[in-house]
């Protein structure tokens, strides 16, 4: 599943408020007995990203690694 959401927020409002999407990404998806990774990747260049049930989250859920900073 490749969900994406589009949003009318500055490039700063998205890099602010992308840490607490992810917090509660993570404690929903947390509770379900599967292997996930989500990333959010704001215009204001940051990757925000989180591997759950992992073995690296089945590779990145096999995508290739993403050229931006990484913050887990």
């Amino acid at each position: 599943m490749n969900i994406r959401f589009t949003s009318s927020l500055t490039p700063e409002d998205e890099n602010n408020i992308a840490p607490a999407i992810l917090t509660a990404m993570t404690a929903v998806l947390d509770l379900l007995p599967i292997a996930y990774a989500i990333r959010i990747d704001t215009t204001g260049a940051q990757l925000f990203q989180h591997f759950g049930r992992t073995v690296e989250a089945v590779e990145a859920i096999a995508q290739p690694a993403h050229p931006r900073s990484v913050i887990k």
